[in-house]
């Protein structure tokens, strides 16, 4: 043994809190195993074999395969059958097992140990030739497909022709010379793409499936998957091997999945399905469509009773609803897995909020239960049932939410146009594991086969992505591309809409309307309200939004830009003759007219926010922005001259050429902007300063409670802010004398460069307030210009493991975060009380609003739709501060 390493453990020697070694799926087999519950016996190799495996060069560690055939004796003993008997063999199952969930994204083989040999065996001691030619031909099927590479749907055409030679629709109705035929077509394919004969030694037949199920850590499913769900790829899978029970021996057998509560819903009822005479494959892998749990009470109500009570068990014993798989063998129950079930944003939020009122879980443990972006599941729009539609078919309603997108048919295609920004459904027989990378691109998938616990109802819950399965009416042909229901016929490129909530198919594109954010949704934030201490703004240029942010729980405005005030049709001819003026004057003149406008536009947003902060950015970009594009200004001149065109429109087009040449910058994002801008410009920022007040000072009159901070963008020196700041407080003392009415305000300055965090000391001494802007600092941190990197090279870096995450999604811990920390430091050094939050869009980003908290920021500030995000986020970066300090 390596290094004195234990490589593989016995069900009975693990337990709960042994993931990072087992996998979830391994500890939670020891876990059943060791609190009584009837588990077929088993072992787990570690996830340190597993990367311990490529290391040493997609080679097995020294000593694991010694440890391996122990515990294989072991298990022989007590099951009482041998691995590769011929009289009564020992067959086992063997599954991959993460630290975190990856419903179907690695590989499980099932019934290895059989051979042409030991069939025979299995025929003796269970005297059902039928099942045991059928757990043989099931074998060599997934066995090559996954250890062997050889294409699944290859043994899907066979299948189907020997299928349709018994003219049977499923595959328990075959015969055992049909069977017979199917092995005999089985190997001569596994032979045709290997070069072998199918191997007849079991303990090789393990050696190479567990090989194979490490390999597919690193598939490229595997890796899509991760990287949609930020699961770290250094983790490695244990590997399973349990001994086999069979749900295919016969009527008095099944299998089935099932969650104890509803994952769509929350509803605290048993859901789930089951097939009786299956393999545990059938239901996930939606091969039939399987029967609604709660029939089971009819079929075997002892069953049902006994699973029941164990999931009740279960529920309790985890404290989180389950997600468990289960056979039963000759009117026996066995447990196969159980784990925290996936599920809707709706689900989790009400599952957490029932489980605190049923005292099992606390408020601070509730926080913990939902991922903050999956609430923005519940913001968006759901099908207006009031709009007229034609719903075509309607299938299971496997994951809720509305979508509508053009038919695409294969996961390659939606991949492709979802990228080129495409809406699309894609419309499958079912969904395999392969299909990954569709999904993630798709608005939601459609599935004619599989039901409610099968791969694309698992995946899109776990996505957020609406998903209808199971919906037979709909007759796909892929070589035509297109899907029949009935005598309508709808071919790719089409429109349909799927209902996720209801399983209604709908063609064409359909109405939505806004959800209903109360009940749970209230009650569950408010706890969320109570328990963080980061204060949550948003980001708002228009009282619309500035509504909106409220609705959804904002305690302020933490940006207002400007600039998008200056870019409406009606205001642009002032502000480009103020780019033109060469005099004062004339540039004070074409502010006058841009004054109301901006008075307008804070009245409104303050008003919007009555009682709460609203900061407001002073004009941020460099001033070409707001002129013509110089390429389309040569155009037209070009074609002026050449056309003979009006020589004063002539005239005037080369004067504005000219300024758009002045104006020109190599770089102008580190150029004149912010409150360069203002130095040289004054005016500028006098007039916006002034539009603040002035709207201030009427609200005040109206008895509204306006709240103004202004801030100061860009800056890099505290002389900039203090000549900016003595302007700013010199208008606002103009603006009370004039109107008679006294107000506060404050006036800060944002931290977007470097300089500026490391003199922050310095800085605060002139300014009331911080606010980080993150998006222009992580730019000038890395020396990125953010809209070439993420467009050129910032991929490859992610891909690579140069980075781990996107700087311009999650904030660098090390670079920029360091700096922040520079900043909180320097600017409480000199002001102790000094108010900082941070505006940049990693206001919205769970992990970055984690830094925040551990800064000792006063708030974050995002967009209206991930306010309540946010909310949770700080409320969940509490919590685990606080289970740190114990």
């Amino acid at each position: 043994m390596s290094n004195n390493k234990k490589y593989v453990y016995l069900f009975n020697e693990g337990k709960a809190d042994m993931k990072d070694l087992l996998g979830g799926k391994g500890a939670n087999l020891a876990e059943m195993t060791n609190i009584g519950l009837p588990v077929p016996p088993g072992l787990t190799i570690t996830t340190e074999a597993c990367n311990e495996y490529y290391v040493f060069g997609e080679k097995f560690p020294p000593g694991m395969e010694a440890e391996l055939e122990q515990g294989l004796k072991i298990l022989e003993g007590k099951i009482g059958k041998k691995f590769g008997d011929n009289e009564n063999p020992l067959l086992v199952s063997v599954r991959s097992g993460a630290k975190f969930s990856m419903p179907g994204m690695m590989d499980t083989i099932l019934n290895l140990g059989l051979t042409d040999t030991s069939v025979q065996g299995l025929i003796k001691s269970t005297n059902n030739e039928r099942f045991a030619l059928d757990c043989y031909r099931r074998f060599i099927h997934m066995f090559g497909d996954v250890a062997m590479g050889v294409p699944h749907h290859e043994y899907e055409e066979i299948l189907a022709e020997e299928k349709e030679k018994e003219d049977v629709q499923f595959d328990n109705q075959l015969t055992v010379k049909a069977l017979h035929t199917l092995l005999d077509r089985y190997k001569a394919l596994y032979r045709k793409h290997t070069g072998e004969d199918f191997p007849q030694n079991p303990y090789q037949q393990l050696l190479l499936a567990i090989k194979a199920v490490f390999g597919s850590w690193n598939s490229d499913r595997a890796i899509v998957y991760r990287k949609h769900n930020r699961i770290p790829d250094d983790l490695g899978t244990a590997v399973n091997v349990q001994a086999m029970v069979f749900g295919n021996m016969g009527d008095d057998c099944g299998t089935g999945v099932a969650f104890t509560r509803n994952p769509a819903t929350g509803e605290r009822k048993l859901y789930g399905e089951y097939l009786i005479n299956a393999q545990g494959e059938d239901v996930v892998a939606g091969i039939r469509t399987p029967l609604p749990i709660s029939l089971l009470e009819q079929d075997m109500p002892d069953i049902f009773q006994q699973f029941e009570s164990i999931s009740q068990l279960l529920e309790k014993h985890y404290r989180d609803m389950q997600d468990i798989e289960f056979t039963v063998e000759r009117g026996k129950l066995f447990m196969l897995q159980t784990r925290n079930g996936k599920r809707t944003a709706a689900a989790a939020m009400r599952v957490a909020v029932d489980m605190v009122h049923e005292g099992l879980i606390t408020k601070e443990e509730a926080m913990l239960r939902v991922d903050p972006l999956q609430i923005n599941q519940l913001l968006h729009p759901q099908i207006d049932v009031n709009a007229e539609f034609q719903v075509i078919a309607t299938g299971l309603p496997a994951s809720p939410g509305a979508a509508y997108g053009s038919v695409v048919f294969d996961a390659n295609d939606a991949e492709a146009q979802g990228k080129a920004g495409k809406k699309v459904i894609l419309v499958r027989t079912e969904t395999t594991p392969d299909d990954i990378h569709g999904l993630v691109m798709a608005q939601g998938v459609l599935t004619s086969r599989g039901g409610m616990t099968s791969h694309a109802a698992v995946v899109a819950r776990g996505m957020g992505k609406p998903a209808v399965c199971g919906c037979e009416a709909i007759k796909i042909d892929y070589t035509q591309k297109l899907f029949t229901v009935g005598d309508l016929t709808v071919k790719e490129g089409d429109f349909i809409s799927i209902d996720g909530a209801t399983g209604k198919v709908i063609l064409g594109e359909v109405p939505t309307i806004a959800p209903e954010l109360g009940g749970d949704f209230a009650e569950y934030l408010g706890w969320a309200d109570e328990i963080r201490t980061l204060g949550v703004r948003a980001n708002a240029d228009n009282p619309k939004d500035a509504q909106k942010a409220r609705d959804f729980g904002a305690a302020g405005i933490g940006l207002t830009r400007t600039e998008h005030m200056f870019m409406e049709q009606e205001r642009l001819p002032f502000v480009q003759k103020m780019i033109m003026a060469d005099t004062v004057e004339e540039r004070e003149e074409a502010l006058s007219h841009l004054l109301p406008f901006q008075q307008e536009d804070f009245y409104g947003i303050l008003k919007a926010m009555e009682g709460y902060p609203v900061c407001i950015r002073l004009l941020d970009p460099p001033l070409h922005e707001f002129l013509p594009n110089r390429e389309e200004l040569l155009v037209e001149i070009t074609k002026l001259k050449c056309t003979g065109g009006d020589s004063d429109l002539i005239k005037k087009k080369e004067k504005l050429m000219k300024k758009v040449d002045e104006l020109h910058e190599f770089n102008p994002m580190l150029g004149h902007r912010g409150c360069r801008l203002g130095i040289t410009y004054p005016e500028i920022y006098a007039m916006q300063a002034r539009a603040i007040f002035q709207a201030v000072a009427q609200l005040t009159k109206e008895g509204i409670k306006a709240i103004p901070e202004v801030e100061i963008p860009l800056v890099i020196h505290v002389n900039e802010l203090a000549f900016l700041r003595k302007q700013t407080v010199e208008i606002a003392e103009q603006v009370m004398e004039e109107t008679g009415v006294k107000f506060e305000y404050t006036v800060g300055t944002m931290i977007e460069v470097p300089r500026a965090a490391l003199t922050a000391d310095e800085i605060a001494t002139e300014a009331d307030f911080f606010s980080f802007g993150t998006n222009d600092l992580t730019q000038t941190t890395f020396g990125f210009s953010r809209d070439d990197a993420e467009g050129k090279f910032l991929q490859h870096y992610l891909d690579y493991k140069i980075l781990k995450e996107n700087p311009f999604v999650t904030i660098d811990p090390k670079g920029v975060g360091q700096l922040m920390e520079i900043a909180v430091k320097g600017g409480r050094s000199s002001k102790p009380d000094l108010l900082i939050g941070i505006c940049g869009e990693h206001g919205g980003d769970p992990e970055s609003i984690q830094t925040c908290h551990q800064l000792g920021l006063n708030f974050v500030s995002c967009s209206p739709f991930r306010v309540p995000i946010a909310r949770l986020a700080a409320a969940q970066a509490a919590v685990i501060e606080k289970n740190q300090s114990k």
